[in-house]
């Protein structure tokens, strides 16, 4: 490891005599330079940024100018030199960096401005692998870490809002702070961090690497927030690049400022809506500590509203509400009836969004559409020194999935609740069972140690609710060890029974199915949340 040599201390203030700028976005870019130049900035450029600032009347030189080589290989090689690199990492008071840049003619430069290669961008798009290949930048990345190490003497700028800030420090004599050199450091290197992890990504995706041996993601930050899960936690909301459509993709059109607990939550009433086509109808579903409440379809979203606001009403009290469809203005009255933190849907129309601004408060956000809920992706949890890494719960069922294994066989009617059923328990945490009968969840019991105290609590909150489970279809996220749970189930008022299977236990829960008069299928999948 290198010793720290024994360099002066930094300077306050850096009077910025030269500007290096190489920018893919251009956005700002003329009227960055026009600021530079009129400071008496001497500017130097590349290709296209070069020929923009020119094109716009202002001098400017060509890196190759400093340089002495043509930009060669396809662009491939401009910036990587030493008269650059030199450029930006010389410690200008120290006598030996002095000495070496007079020697070889090197000049300071005292500003950088330089956005990457858009490769992001070329990935999200569908690129094919040589072309995005040919979109990672190389001489970028590395002048902006040059740039960073050397921020005692250099303000590094990788997008717009950085550059506004130097402008605006530049203003007021021509010089940049240390205290914003360092700030602009640190993000700089934050930059090339998650360029660097999404192109190892990209490569461990176009490889098929599910296990990587070194794994790195990268988030940009949306939102500090007040405080975490409690008053005594931080908390910040990062979202990916690429994201998924869902809450870090939502438009706010009104209410307060999120907060970590009802980003959890609306992003788990979100995922669990992306489940029901909207072409198949109106669904709702009515989130609470990240749980379901109520869930339903109905010939309308008021009608799926009150269906699913009927399972729970308790419980939907500050909860999130979720609706695969347009949310109009009959919908938008009933919610407002009850205190509703936050309403999530693709979109919502004009009456809806006027009723809403009675009520400031409450959040409402529009997605523009509904995400693939058997797209591929992975999901992530800490853990204390780590993560845990796993791919997204993609499974979705259909009739043909489905085994029976009682006596009796289910009914069509019987197969689509249970089916629904089901849906609903992959959302639900573990353990979990859910009542459901003609698309309407009528109980849900979730979380609790043992299989049987779900299948109560779940039918207790039926019956608080005058909600019969006579003729119900029962899902178990996973399989039932020994036949209490089911005979619950069944005292409870079901007759048709969805579980995965696979345990050792499964003859006896068979017979105490058939001994019952219920019909019950297996998956062969699991569906554990935790």
């Amino acid at each position: 490891m290198p010793a720290a040599p024994d360099f002066p201390p930094s300077p306050d203030k850096v009077v910025v005599r030269r500007a290096l700028i190489s920018v893919s976005d251009k956005t700002g870019l003329i009227e960055a330079a026009q600021k530079l130049a009129a400071l008496g900035v001497e500017l130097v450029s590349t290709g296209g940024t070069r020929k923009a600032i020119a094109d716009a009347g202002l001098p400017v030189k060509d890196v190759a100018d400093l340089t002495g080589f043509p930009e060669m290989m396809d662009g491939r090689v401009k910036t990587l030199h030493p008269v650059v690199h030199g450029g930006l990492l010389g410690v200008r008071d120290a006598p030996a960096h002095r000495v070496a840049m007079d020697e070889h003619g090197i000049g300071a430069i005292d500003l950088v401005y330089v956005n990457l290669y858009p490769f992001e961008q070329t990935v999200a798009a569908g690129g094919d692998y040589e072309t995005c290949v040919e979109n990672i930048d190389i001489g970028g990345p590395a002048m902006i870490r040059s740039a960073a190490k050397n921020h005692g003497y250099v303000a590094i700028c990788t997008d717009p809002t950085d550059m506004a800030e130097v402008l605006a420090e530049l203003a007021d004599g021509g010089a940049t702070s240390l205290a914003l050199r360092k700030t602009l450091a640190a993000r700089a290197y934050g930059r090339t961090a998650a360029y660097d992890a999404a192109i190892s990504t990209w490569f461990a995706g176009a490889l098929g690497e599910t296990a990587p041996k070194r794994l790195a993601f990268a988030g940009e930050l949306v939102q500090t927030m007040r405080y975490g899960e409690n008053p005594h936690q931080s908390a910040a909301f990062y979202r990916f690049p690429n994201p998924r459509t869902g809450v870090a993709t939502a438009r706010q059109l009104q209410g307060k400022e999120l907060s970590y607990n009802n980003i959890n939550d609306t992003d788990a009433a979100f995922e669990l809506i992306a489940e029901f086509d909207p072409a198949s109808g109106p669904a709702c579903a009515i989130i609470k500590h990240a749980n379901p409440c109520g869930v339903a379809t109905g010939a309308s979203m008021a009608e799926a509203y009150d269906r699913a606001l009927a399972c729970d009403p308790t419980s939907a009290f500050g909860g999130i509400v979720a609706l695969n469809s347009t949310l109009d203005a009959a919908t938008a009255a009933k919610i407002l009836e009850i205190f509703t933190e936050v309403v999530i849907a693709p979109d919502a129309d004009p009456d809806a969004v006027a009723l809403f601004a009675k009520k400031k408060n409450v959040r409402l956000l529009t997605t523009g559409g509904l995400p693939d809920p058997a797209a591929a992706g992975n999901t992530f949890r800490s853990v204390a020194g780590g993560f845990l890494v796993q791919s997204r719960d993609a499974a979705r069922l259909t009739p043909a999935d489905l085994t029976v294994v009682t006596k009796r066989a289910p009914t069509d009617e019987e197969v689509r609740d249970m089916l629904f059923a089901f849906t609903i328990a992959k959302h639900v945490k573990s353990n979990a069972i859910v009542y459901a009968r003609a698309g309407q969840t009528l109980g849900v019991g979730a979380g609790q140690m043992n299989r049987k105290d779900s299948a109560r609590i779940a039918a207790l909150r039926a019956a608080d609710f005058g909600l019969d489970l006579r003729g119900s279809a029962c899902a178990s996220e996973a399989f039932f060890p020994f036949p209490d749970g089911l005979i619950q189930a069944a005292d409870a008022g079901c007759t048709a029974v969805i579980q995965p299977g696979g345990s050792i236990g499964d003859d006896k829960v068979i017979a105490a199915a058939d001994d019952r008069g219920l019909a019950m299928v297996f998956t062969g999948v699991r569906v554990f949340r935790h």
